[in-house]
Order: C-alpha cells, then structure tokens, then sequence
C-alpha cells in the first residue's frame, strides 16, 4: 500500500507480465522487432535512473518481478494480462507457466489472466475450457492484432469471436481486456482499431471489457464508446507514463477520460515491464492538472486516484480491500455522474 499527506492508496497493477523475448526464444526477426519496439518505448518514456538495460529487458524473472513489483512498487495485488505471439517466438513471449507459479506462491496477492486466439476455432474453445478449469480464470487477455499464419488480426465481432465471448460467459470470465492501443513493429496499427468493442459491449452485457491503453491514439473514439456503453472500462497502461515526458499531454488524457467516463471506469496498470510501478504511482498521486488546464479539466481528488490505482480494479476481480477503504458501490454500477453529463450535453 501507498500513502502520502494522510491518505492511503490501496494498489490494484491490472497490467504485469513475465516475458521472455531472448534471442534464443526469437522464432524469427519479427520477435527481435517486437522486444525492440518495447525496449524503445520503456526507455524513451521512463526517468533516466530507472531505464534497464537491454539484456535484462528481455527476460528479468520471477525474482526480479517480485522485488519491483511487492517489495518496491507498492502493488497489493497484480493481474497478469498474458501475451502469446506463438507466430514470433518458439515458446510464446509470455511465459506462462512462471508466472502462474509465482500466482501459486502469492495466494491473494496475484490474480492470472490468459490469452485465446478465436481463429483456433473449435480446437481453440477445447483449450480455452480446459485453461478455465487449470488456471481459474477471471479474464482474458485478447490481442486483436496478433498474426496467425496468413492472417494479421481479427474482430471482436467475427463470429468465432462471438462463439469464445459466449464461451467465456458460460465459463464465468467475466474481464475481457483488450489491446487497443498503439501499435508494436511489426503488428499492424489498424487492427487494434477500438470500433468493434461498440458492437461486442451492446451485445454481451454479461462481460465487461476493459480497453488497455484506452485507445490511444485513438481516445477520442474509445471516450465515445465507453460513454455509451456502461461495461466498457479503460486502462492507463501505455498512457500513464506520460506523465513524465508529456504532462500536459497526460493531463489531456486523464482530464477526457474523468469528464466522458468518469473516476469509476478507469484502471491502473503499469504493463510492467514495460514499465516499474514505484515511480508511476508516486508520480500520478502528486500529479494535478496544470492550473491553465483547469478550466477545461477539473482537478483530480485524492478520492479519485484511490478508486483509478486500484478500488476501481479490486471491485472488477473481488479483490479484498481494507475495510476503511471499500467503495460504497461496485465500480460503473450506478453510472458516473459526469459522463451523464457529458451524454446530456450530447443529446440537447
């Protein structure tokens, strides 16, 4: 737990991995590009005294992840959004099987999401029942524009996407989150596109999806969808390291994000290891919207960055929280006043 000036901030990381992007795990040159394109944008976004150096970046380990992530990073509890990329790397780019160990060896303070890929058709939904039962599965973790053979992504509405969202409804996944953010070399930036969560979130009530990277670029449209659509959430991995580099391009984000969705809609994630928590939790509770920006954006309230560092997420996952610090309300169940607003607006 974080605490600063009196209060105290109860840390949700809805966004870790334990990758393994080492040449000897490259099944091809689009495995190096893609860890490159990564390191790239950890140490192009990150203080300078807390930049790894490459080799390390391509595979850190359990240890390492323990230390960053429990010991300094303030996170009570983690959620491992799993990365295949079986076309670029032999034993896929997440490991998975380390990280559910680590899950074992944390009861309580580590929750394991997987990944499906619904152009595996029947053979894919067999695994998929056979990883809810093993892994006990509250979310997935889906990658729009992964490649897969000849094919170099997919739909959220394609109907075998349609047929693994039922599935996961009848297995009780209820937290599909997906990539739809800015693109990594060599994927395609298209097929991260935010515009078939619309379809699948009117569809499918029953599941709640949670944008990672809310969008970016394309926040304007992900703002729209997830004003509309009352189970679509929006994660601040990727976006949150701006904060260092691009304040005020941070203060635009998180200031159309409170005004269209509301404090209850948003996630914390650090897409470690990406980046490290420590520094991004203590960064975005002293951050306040510059004072020339307030009167587009309102200031962020302590009780704000509460429920975006970890109630809104702990709600989502039935994550135990200190009684003194519960929120009154499961997180986007009585709708966000001003979204409301900002629908009303809309509309007249």
């Amino acid at each position: 737990m974080y605490q600063k000036d009196g209060q105290k901030y109860f840390i949700v990381d809805g966004h870790v991995h334990v990758w393994d992007a080492r040449e000897s795990n490259q099944k091809n040159v689009h495995g190096k590009q893609f860890i490159d394109c990564f390191y790239d944008y950890h140490k192009n976004l990150s203080p300078e005294e807390v930049v790894w150096d490459y080799d390390t970046y391509t595979y850190y380990g359990s240890e390492r992840f323990e230390r960053d992530i429990f010991v300094e990073g303030y996170v009570d509890h983690a959620i491992f959004q799993a990365t295949l990329l079986s076309d670029f790397y032999h034993n896929g780019f997440g490991r998975t099987d380390e990280a559910l160990a680590l899950v074992a060896k944390h009861p309580g303070k580590l929750t394991y999401n997987h990944a499906y890929d619904p152009r595996h058709e029947e053979a894919g939904l067999e695994q998929l029942r056979r990883d809810a039962d093993r892994m006990n599965l509250q979310g997935v973790k889906l990658y729009t524009a992964e490649w897969h053979g000849d094919s170099r992504g997919y739909k959220l509405d394609d109907p075998w996407s349609r047929r693994y969202l039922e599935e996961c409804i009848e297995l009780g996944i209820k937290n599909i989150h997906v990539h739809k953010g800015p693109t990594i070399r060599p994927l395609d930036r298209d097929a991260f596109d935010v515009s078939d969560v619309d379809k699948v979130a009117t569809d499918y009530l029953d599941l709640r999806f949670v944008v990672e990277h809310v969008g970016l670029p394309r926040l304007e449209d992900f703002c729209w969808i997830a004003t509309q659509e009352s189970n679509v959430y929006g994660g601040l991995a990727v976006a949150l390291p701006f904060i260092h580099t691009r304040p005020r391009y941070f203060a635009q984000i998180i200031g159309e994000l409170l005004y269209w969705i509301g404090e209850d809609k948003i996630l914390f994630g650090s897409d470690y290891a990406l980046w490290t928590p420590k520094w991004l939790i203590e960064k975005f509770v002293d951050f306040q919207i510059p004072e020339d920006m307030q009167g587009e954006y309102a200031p962020i309230t302590a009780p704000q960055k509460q429920k975006i560092l970890g109630l809104n997420a702990a709600a989502l996952y039935d994550i135990d929280v200190p009684a003194d610090l519960r929120l009154a309300e499961p997180a986007g169940q009585e709708g966000v006043e001003v979204a409301a607003g900002a629908q009303e607006t809309v509309s007249s």
